[in-house]
């Protein structure tokens, strides 16, 4: 059996009918930026997320940005503590609004970013605290809404791979004014290119973010804030809107596949599994020993992998000034070289994760590590 790591053909052909009809609509119009679709999907995607507004921009790493703009971190001084285990564009947003990007170490059952050892590293210099909803679980948000009340610092989320996820029940929203996410087509809820958001509940942050990602306009040709150019498009709005109606149903297929890895991988040796309570499953990683050898093997077998991520953000060479070397944040050294993503998306078959499962457990079982 062949297995792609991701195949998204299947959820365009299923919504083919509503983003046909938003696309003829859209064309009707003739308005191709910040039009009628940007803003029906604005409405939509809020109250999908449990917000009261959402702004939608050009790229998550845009998103980030803005938020940090909004909350006036945007002075080299200024220290934002996050995550080193994430794609480097968190900390990229970070260097773009003009801040410095901190990194403290990660929690070993659920890679998240560990807010003890954050406290313990965050300084008077640090002004906001960006935790990564990493793979589509969501950090500890009240841990976090405390620490950036004890430093006097803004909590801003990065929910770039957690569409749809809650925390403890309530809306990420409910937590913090910042909340950005990423539509890059791989997200459980992707666009056909790049694409953004932030939701928040505050209406003067969203007035400010609207003129902050139109070149702080506010209608007219007059730049009444320093913004920069990110909107997000109506073409891409149109497929959005189209997915946005099938995200809690791919988010439970998402769900069921896990929770099938789960139980055919348990007490597998060589692998370890991670924490996935809450998760929405935006990928589906474990630990393993060997990992690129198991990844030669499944190929051998057709079975695609990938590695997400295979370097922490601190010992990447655009973070060398960021404060941390190598074996300062051992947890997430040690996860980057295990870690393995395994294919999940709404309509891999769930034979294919019973082929997967079993393909690992004859590696193991061979002895091949």
């Amino acid at each position: 059996m062949r297995v792609p790591f991701l195949d998204l053909a299947p959820a365009i052909r299923e919504t083919e009918p509503l983003w046909r009809a938003h696309l003829e609509r859209m064309f009707q119009r003739s308005q191709f930026i910040l039009g009628e679709q940007v803003e029906a999907f604005e409405r939509e995607f809020a109250e999908a997320m449990g917000a009261r507004y959402a702004v939608g921009v050009g790229t998550g790493t845009a998103a980030l940005e803005l938020c940090l703009r909004e909350a006036g971190v945007t002075d080299r001084r200024m220290e934002v503590l996050t995550t080193p285990l994430t794609a480097p564009f968190t900390a990229l947003a970070i260097l773009a609004a003009g801040a410095t990007p901190r990194f403290a170490d990660v929690d070993p059952q659920t890679l998240l970013l560990d807010p003890e050892d954050a406290g313990n590293r965050a300084t008077r210099r640090t002004v906001a605290f960006l935790p990564v909803h990493l793979y589509g679980r969501p950090c500890e948000l009240e841990a976090f809404r405390r620490l950036a009340r004890q430093f006097g610092a803004v909590l801003i989320q990065d929910a770039c791979q957690a569409h749809g996820a809650r925390y403890r029940g309530r809306s990420l929203a409910s937590f913090s004014p910042y909340v950005a996410y990423s539509f890059y087509p791989t997200k459980n809820l992707g666009a056909l290119g790049d694409g953004g958001a932030i939701v928040t509940n505050r209406a003067g942050i969203r007035r400010r973010l609207a003129m902050l990602r139109d070149g702080g306009r506010s209608g007219g040709h007059v730049s009444r804030i320093a913004g920069i150019n990110s909107r997000l498009d109506e073409m891409q709005a149109c497929y959005l809107r189209a997915f946005l109606t099938r995200l809690e149903e791919w988010n439970r297929r998402r769900a069921r596949l896990a929770a099938l890895y789960d139980e055919a991988l348990k007490d597998c040796p060589g692998v370890r599994l991670l924490d996935r309570a809450g998760s929405v499953h935006h990928l589906y990683v474990i630990r393993v020993r060997e990992r690129e050898k198991l990844r030669r093997y499944l190929a051998s077998h057709g079975i695609g992998t990938a590695v997400h991520y295979p370097v922490p953000l601190h010992l990447q060479p655009a973070f060398r000034d960021c404060g941390a070397r190598r074996g300062d944040l051992p947890v997430a050294e040690r996860a980057c070289r295990e870690i393995l993503s395994l294919p999940l998306y709404p309509h891999l078959p769930e034979s294919a994760v019973v082929e997967i499962a079993g393909r690992i457990r004859e590696f193991y079982r061979r002895g091949s590590c």
